[in-house]
């Protein structure tokens, strides 16, 4: 079994030292040396950086500095190959690339952590990571807002619907329908812009949450990890750990109900009550006993994956509100809550474009004489238009109505059809660009 960071060689009472049990190990390492390989390469830059510190405030020489880098690239290099891996016996991802550059460096390897705790060292890790999820998660969602916007521009004449208390209510238009859910993804993204300031921030130099007495230079680091500022008091550097995790997650949660109402829209419009929309076979799934049946299970799979999601902010508050400052052992389960969230997301994120790309809507929807009545409100509104009170033009309608007199308009539908034509979306557009643009 290899030596831990945190071990000493030799006990107090000079006798060997103590091995770990292995039901100890496999209990308090559990799932953490698979997460730590999605952090590997995260590891080695923030490595990088704090080398050059090192060596520009001379706790290192330049020489070690070159013989630290070269390694610490080539460990780097391995990983972008996919040929990095933790050992057996050796605990984490930050004790293997030190263990590597100890057994290529001897006594220059084991200067890689003056002034510097593996708790600093997660925390960058993490900020990293979350730092280049969220600009690629940013990436999908403006690949969806694009298509969205494309599809209610090609379909902001073709009526459909709207339902309020699951009764037809009033005309609306796919083009409005889709515009919607980009109009949202507006917002989704200006609270993960709030989440990518956070993690933007570096905490590398607060050590194990109570800085160093050695003369480190924390600009130089945040410069050269190309990070916006840093977190300056040391004891709420350490308080991040958790509290990050928590944040990112609320913005990947607020996309998620996005893509989950969306789902669940097509899911109603996609069933044979009500046919506003249908796919090619191949993106359905049949039945096992029923021949007719054209399962819509990709879209049902997003909206569970993305409830699954917005229950994630909920389980890191509870993993984390009742800790107090410092670092405490509990904070090692947010990997386990924060990375399969940025795939899951993705996964999404990535389905929800293929799908959309080949929806196919149902013309005409509203000729159906069940949906003649959402056209009363415009029948009121014809009257106010001529001169008459609302309430009064309103209950003319609703007189029609109850003695089955209203019936449908041709022309009005045409009228209403012109109206609900005249999309913001240029202004949409411009609103999403402006977001995106805040993500660097």
């Amino acid at each position: 079994m290899k030596t831990k960071l945190w071990e000493k060689p030799v006990c107090r009472q000079g006798r060997e030292k103590t091995k770990s049990l292995k039901w100890l190990e496999d209990f308090t390492v559990g799932n953490d040396k698979a997460l730590d390989l999605e952090l590997a390469e995260f590891d080695v830059l923030g490595s990088l950086a704090h080398v050059a510190m090192l060596e520009n405030v001379n706790l290192i020489s330049n020489y070690e500095f070159v013989l630290l880098k070269k390694e610490l690239n080539q460990i780097l290099r391995s990983i972008k190959e996919g040929n990095f891996k933790i050992d057996e016996g050796v605990e984490d991802v930050h004790s293997q690339i030190e263990l590597i550059l100890t057994a290529k460096l001897g006594e220059t390897g084991k200067k890689i952590h003056t002034a510097r705790s593996r708790n600093d060292q997660v925390l960058l890790d993490i900020k990293l990571y979350s730092k280049q999820k969220i600009q690629e998660t940013v990436l999908q969602t403006k690949e969806l807002f694009n298509l969205l916007i494309e599809l209610s521009e090609k379909h902001k004449s073709d009526l459909l619907p709207g339902y309020t208390h699951f009764q037809a209510a009033m005309p609306s238009s796919f083009g409005l329908w889709f515009g919607a859910y980009a109009e949202s993804l507006c917002d989704d993204l200006e609270i993960m812009n709030a989440a990518y300031n956070v993690v933007n921030r570096n905490p590398l130099g607060s050590g194990a949450g109570y800085g160093s007495s050695l003369p480190i230079d924390r600009g130089f680091t945040t410069k050269e990890l190309g990070l916006e500022s840093m977190n300056y008091n040391v004891v709420y550097a350490q308080m991040t750990r958790g509290k990050t995790e928590k944040i990112v997650c609320m913005a990947l949660a607020n996309i998620a109900a996005t893509l989950s109402k969306m789902a669940m829209d097509i899911c109603l419009y996609n069933s044979q009550n009500f046919a506003f929309v249908t796919f090619p076979d191949q993106l359905t799934t049949g039945s096992s006993i029923m021949p007719h049946k054209k399962n819509p299970d990709v879209f049902e799979l997003i909206r569970a994956k993305c409830n699954r999601i917005q229950a994630l902010p909920n389980e890191l508050i509870l993993l984390t509100n009742n800790l107090p400052s410092g670092y405490h052992r509990d904070l090692q389960l947010t990997k386990d809550i924060l990375f399969p969230a940025f795939r899951n997301l993705q996964d999404c994120l990535s389905a929800s474009v293929n799908m959309l790309k080949e929806i196919q809507i149902t013309k005409n929807i509203l000729n159906d004489k069940k949906y003649e009545l959402i056209f009363s409100v415009e029948a009121v509104n014809d009257l106010v238009k001529s001169g008459l009170p609302f309430r009064e033009a309103y209950q003319l309608v609703g007189e029609k109505i109850q003695k089955n007199e209203f019936h449908f308009d041709s022309d009005l539908n045409h009228t209403h059809e012109g109206s609900i034509g005249n999309l913001m979306n240029v202004e949409i557009k411009q609103r999403f660009e402006g977001v995106v643009k805040k993500f660097g």
